[in-house]
């Protein structure tokens, strides 16, 4: 009998957990020839989600759960939850059923019958989100398949079905600094899109702010394309090429009509411009340079307090 290993981050979940928990335990009936192992990852939650988990992990032998020290963010959770999981296949879904579970038989079958390595879920609405969320989140989409070589799907959710082949190909990737959807797309593989609307959550609050999502963002983008830096050596050539016209317009100006002394608002204007950009594309390269920084400390990506063995 096959494994499939669900791998479930929570952060703060106990209000979705006995939802999710509910509609998993229902996929036992749907594939009766199919052994489940549910592997959650408590990512240092404050409420009562470990309390939980330890109760599942006593009363159902196929609940496994991993409790980090402290939160270190969903990226980390997810890779532990793929070093952690045995099963032959491995999903990865939300606890707050926004990845309706009800997809994973048919998920099951498009890799067994039709022989793909991995099979994914896109959005095809964003029903229920922000507009300036979503509409962020598609200019995100259209940037970064410009800048990068390897795609990136837009409404792509980390909810996927993949083989034993291509789980072990992301664990070998250990970077610290660490984007799954960009790495799912970059040890290739076929993969499978099944399109479905948005569900709003169960329960709970979004953990993901407008802010955190613009920082996530910027981690893709840092991750999978150097763009940033040459856009910002553009810059700086353009600058030059204008301050340079500029300098011989001043010249030729003074030498035919004389120096008027005058302009200082629009000199002091020029310099705060200048300026921003300087400091705009020093940031950049601040960024490249703070993911070096991180990568040669060769710290965990995460560190376990518990496990339900260790109870």
């Amino acid at each position: 009998m096959e494994k499939i290993s669900i791998i479930v981050p929570c952060y703060n979940e106990a209000e979705a957990l006995p939802y999710f928990y509910e509609e998993v335990i229902l996929l036992k009936k749907r594939m009766p020839k199919v052994e489940f192992e549910y592997v959650f990852i408590n990512d240092g939650s404050t409420d009562d989600t470990l309390n939980i988990l330890r109760k599942y992990a006593k009363k159902d032998k196929n609940v496994r759960y991993v409790s980090f020290s402290r939160n270190f963010g969903k990226e980390a959770a997810m890779y532990a939850g793929l070093e952690h999981a045995t099963g032959d296949y491995v999903a990865l879904m939300d606890a707050d059923l926004q990845d309706p579970p009800a997809l994973l038989p048919d998920m099951y079958a498009l890799i067994k019958k039709e022989k793909y390595d991995c099979v994914g879920t896109r959005r095809v609405t964003r029903k229920g989100e922000p507009p300036i969320r979503s509409f962020f989140a598609r200019c995100f989409y259209k940037i970064i398949n410009k800048m990068s070589k390897v795609e990136m799907v837009d409404g792509a959710r980390d909810y996927r079905l993949m083989t034993r082949q291509m789980i072990n190909s992301i664990l070998s990737l250990k970077e610290y600094n660490r984007y799954s959807k960009g790495l799912f797309s970059f040890v290739g593989f076929d993969t499978k899109w099944i399109e479905y609307e948005n569900v709003e959550r169960v329960a709970g609050e979004t953990k993901w702010s407008f802010f955190k999502l613009l920082i996530y963002a910027i981690e893709g983008i840092t991750a999978f394309s150097t763009a940033p830096l040459v856009f910002s050596a553009v810059i700086g050539v353009l600058f030059f090429v204008i301050a340079f016209i500029a300098i011989l317009i001043i010249v030729i100006k003074t030498l035919a009509f004389g120096d008027p002394v005058g302009g200082w608002p629009s000199m002091v204007c020029i310099l705060f411009l200048v300026s921003g950009i300087q400091l705009f594309c020093i940031g950049i390269m601040g960024q490249y340079l703070s993911k070096t920084y991180l990568e040669t400390k060769n710290r965990p990506i995460y560190i376990v307090k518990e496990t339900e063995k260790m109870e």
